[in-house]
């Protein structure tokens, strides 16, 4: 007896040994705020139950300073990044991502082809896979706004109309687009425009006009306290901040959904993970029809249509994807090509 318990013991010693030997630990980051954390309920939660592996799950703030740095000195801290098409090209473009084969996607759970099923757009680029539709739109707040309220892009730049700060992310894009519109450019000739020197002269030269009323913010995560503090009568951010805001806070936000800049995040994988095949099997775990369905719980449209029948009816309208119309799409590929220089224009702007 005693010896068949010292071999139970062993056996069970040996089964942990290897269970922890197969375990592996995946760093994947995100936008935090309530946006990650739908990601962590419906796609790092579940993921990790399903296979056993760990996933450590951060924050950062967009754009791919980060990632470039990681790749150029071989010390690739990150895994999986959530990020957006407006990055995603420039990256891919700089052999910064891992491409990811489309024959290895699932089909939907409606049993769709995985190239049927994702909607237009959301694999566009072989560095990702679409995991959102979201927009980046402005906010009020109706308790401060006063008796009249904006309803364009046009009345964020009338500050004799509605004196008072706005608040806008330190980045060129959307900025340099609104601009435009305010200065009266067609919407489907905003990137026509803005590739030629004229073009950036005068979305410059509009920004100009209410640069002294601005307040300049890096992350998403500043927008809904800056809006909910009177920091500012407006108040840009993507719109799920908004949404979390005001459905799970009471905040007396409304969204301003006319000129926004709509387009998508992906999950993408960083040249050079040392778990690159976990990243694979994570993504097409993540971007999955019920994962993907979870993400109407911050307001942002799934990428495969077999996820459409799993959100609620209440929310659909508050997904960008209602509202196209009224918004603007994002033009990845003009931000890969124009993004280094208009981001250093940006920046000598903003020091005069």
């Amino acid at each position: 007896m005693k010896k068949l318990s010292a071999l139970v013991g062993m056996g069970a010693l040996l089964m942990a040994t290897t269970a922890f030997a197969q375990q592996q630990t995946l760093t994947a980051v995100s936008f935090g705020g309530s946006y990650g954390a739908a990601q962590q309920r419906h796609m790092i939660e579940p993921f990790m139950e399903k296979t056993g592996h760990r996933i450590l799950f951060e924050d950062y703030s967009g754009g791919i300073a980060e990632i470039k740095a990681q790749v150029e000195s071989g010390n690739i801290q990150w895994d999986v990044v959530d990020i957006e098409v407006i990055d995603l090209e420039r990256a891919c473009a700089e052999g910064l991502l891992e491409i990811i084969p489309r024959d290895v996607l699932p089909p939907g759970d409606d049993g769709t082809p995985a190239m049927e099923d994702f909607m237009p757009g959301a694999l566009d680029n072989e560095c990702g896979v679409g995991v959102i539709f979201w927009t980046t739109l402005y906010a009020i707040n109706t308790e401060t706004i006063g008796p009249n309220k904006p309803s364009t892009i046009q009345d964020l730049f009338d500050t004799e109309k509605f004196p008072g700060k706005r608040a806008l992310r330190k980045r060129p894009q959307v900025n340099l687009e609104w601009a435009l519109i305010a200065d009266g450019v067609e919407r489907d000739k905003i990137y026509e425009v803005l590739a030629t020197e004229e073009g950036q002269a005068r979305a410059f030269a509009k920004l100009d006009t209410i640069k002294s009323d601005v307040v300049w913010f890096d992350s998403w995560s500043q927008a809904p306290q800056l809006l909910n503090d009177g920091g500012a009568i407006m108040v840009q951010s993507a719109n799920g901040r908004f949404y979390a805001a005001i459905q799970d806070e009471g905040r007396p936000f409304e969204m301003i959904w006319d000129g926004h800049l709509y387009d998508l995040d992906v999950w993408s994988i960083v040249r050079g993970s040392k778990n690159k095949d976990l990243a694979l099997e994570f993504i097409k775990f993540a971007t999955g029809t019920v994962p993907l369905a979870g993400m109407q719980e911050v307001a942002y449209g799934p990428t495969r249509k077999s996820s459409a029948p799993l959100v609620d009816p209440a929310v659909l309208p508050l997904l960008p994807s209602s509202h196209i119309e009224a918004g603007v799409k994002a033009d990845g590929v003009f931000w890969a090509d124009y993004g280094e220089s208009l981001g250093e224009r940006f920046n000598e702007w903003l020091l005069r």
